[in-house]
């Protein structure tokens, strides 16, 4: 709020609730609506303690009222106001604008995200969003609330990933109200439908996430749009300004900050692009399938944000997509396609500061020329890693893909049981959830002969070792989250804290008790079933 402008627009005390245009300026000043009788529900543990916090401090009042969305809890230096920023949408590379009520792409942005504190703690800059902290000129008409089910599982997702080692938002805390609701459509009980049959009325809540910086290519793209058209005076400016905050916000370690302006666009287009290939080859690790990949949800620190259609591939299906609006485009094998995309309007976005610099603007142009051999690159590393090869074989791999699609393998169970290097197909059987034939049994025992031949000169306890760090046994599964927050609204949170303890250590063995409940294939009673096997846009 310091370095960026206001809208000129905007309220000075951030009564700003109703949607409208916004046409100029980086965010807008906004004040999120509290929830009424706010109560605790979860906290992370693990990123409290890295930024020195108590775990008692989730519990006290003061604390509790500014982050369920009270600022006037708030003492200097914080501030009784947060902020809200706007952005533009792009999928797969097209340019929309008429995805906001006005027709026009000015109403487009944080709907129901405020931002309200900005801090450098241990060395490390954070700033802290609250999600569901109602509504902002961006809205669309909405009531800018999150409901409780959306709430825990962007909450645990965000703490999962992070365990995972994947880059990600981090999960602070979690608020719900005991006495506000809203009504939102969504499945019945047992419902095939592909959409939402009922309406359910939901508690809100109020979850806030963390990260350096909560800009998103689409925000620079609505900057660049700005500047492209010349829509107010001080539109190239602004394209600058919020380009360099970038710099400075994500990338301040890997850039040298000496360097003149036009060399650290290289540097960045370079940096991005390493952090965007390497961020979707750890989801295709993972099982992890974003379902909504547009540029206004891939943030510009290359990590993963905005939890809303998302799922985690189960039985392996190249073009799992959890979202029923998503279609193939953003489905499991395709993020590094959107990706691409995505990075294109980055670097169309940025690459007018370049005009005047004619060799920079030729290195820029090469990095982005780059990326596709860029991502290929990365994700043959991390399939040859999930291996346990040394290198990538692509012949040994088109035939797993095979048999993996043809088995009804279980994509998590499957590799984490190859990490025990078996030497017979009967080890892989507990990741499969049909009877294999006898034909497909000796293409399984063939390839499982072609691989062990191929990793038998190395040490095959080390090699295990490391496989088990990057294949997890544990894996979000969809069916043993909904009894989480379905629980959740009637107030108990036992299945959440239960949750959030197994979810932190995805790679170590646990009990029996957690192995038996955690680690099995998914029952065939969920395998169609709305808001568990898929779901509309999460809310």
């Amino acid at each position: 709020m310091d370095t960026l402008n206001a809208d000129p627009d905007a309220t000075v005390d951030g009564d700003d609730h109703r949607a409208r245009q916004v046409f100029s300026g980086h965010f807008v000043p906004v004040t999120p609506t509290p929830l009424a009788e706010p109560e605790y529900v979860a906290h992370s543990r693990t990123f409290f303690n890295e930024l020195g916090l108590s775990d008692e401090l989730a519990l006290n009042e003061k604390f509790r009222q500014v982050f369920s969305g009270d600022l006037s809890a708030a003492h200097e230096p914080m501030r009784q106001v947060g902020w809200a920023t706007g952005y533009a949408l792009s999928i797969y590379g097209t340019e929309y604008i008429r995805n906001c009520p006005f027709g026009t792409g000015n109403g487009y942005g944080d709907g129901r995200a405020i931002s309200v504190f900005e801090g450098i703690i241990n060395g490390q800059r954070w700033e802290m969003q609250l999600k569901g902290g109602g509504p902002t000129p961006y809205c669309r008409g909405a009531d800018g609330r999150a409901v409780l089910r959306s709430s825990v599982r962007e909450f645990l997702a965000q703490d999962y990933m992070h365990a995972l080692g994947v880059p990600t938002s981090r999960s602070l805390t979690l608020y719900v109200s005991k006495s506000e609701t809203v009504t939102r459509p969504w499945y019945s009980q047992d419902s095939c439908s592909t959409e939402p049959d009922v309406l359910v009325d939901n508690p809100v809540a109020i979850s806030t996430r963390v990260a350096p910086s909560f800009l998103r290519v689409g925000q620079l793209e609505l900057f660049a749009r700005r500047a492209r058209n010349n829509a107010h005076p001080k539109a190239s400016e602004e394209l600058r300004m919020i380009v360099s905050h970038l710099i400075e916000r994500e990338y301040q370690s890997d850039i040298d900050q000496t360097l003149g302006f036009a060399d650290q666009l290289v540097e960045l287009a370079k940096h991005f692009r390493q952090r965007l290939t390497s961020l979707v080859a750890n989801w295709l690790r993972v099982g992890y399938c974003q379902g909504n990949f547009n540029s206004d949800n891939c943030a510009a620190g290359g990590f993963t944000l905005d939890y809303e259609p998302f799922g985690f591939c189960e039985i392996f299906d190249p073009w799992f997509q959890p979202w029923t609006g998503g279609g193939e485009h953003f489905a499991f094998f395709n993020q590094p396609r959107a990706a691409e995309a995505n990075y294109y309007m980055f670097w169309k976005a940025v690459r007018p500061l370049l005009a005047e610099d004619a060799d920079e603007l030729e290195q820029f142009d090469q990095v982005g020329r780059g990326f596709s051999e860029a991502i290929q690159q990365q994700i043959q590393k991390m399939w040859a890693a999930k291996l346990g090869l040394t290198e990538f074989n692509p012949e040994l791999f088109q035939e797993l893909m095979q048999l993996m699609t043809h088995s009804d393998v279980d994509y998590t169970i499957f590799f984490r049981e190859l990490s025990h290097i078996p030497d017979d197909v009967s080890a892989l059987k507990k990741s499969f959830y049909g009877k294999t034939s006898q034909q497909f049994e000796d293409q399984w025992q063939a390839w499982l002969k072609s691989w062990r031949d191929l990793i038998n000169d190395g040490n095959l306890a080390e090699i295990s070792t490391k496989m088990k760090q990057t294949n997890p046994k544990y894996i979000w599964r969809e069916w043993l989250i909904v009894p989480a927050y379905q629980q959740a609204m009637q107030g108990d949170y036992t299945l959440v804290k239960e949750l959030q303890a197994v979810l932190s250590y995805p790679y170590d063995e646990q009990s029996q008790d957690v192995e038996d409940k955690y680690y099995r294939l998914r029952p065939s009673a969920f395998s169609d079933v709305g808001g568990v096997s898929h779901y509309s846009c999460s809310s």
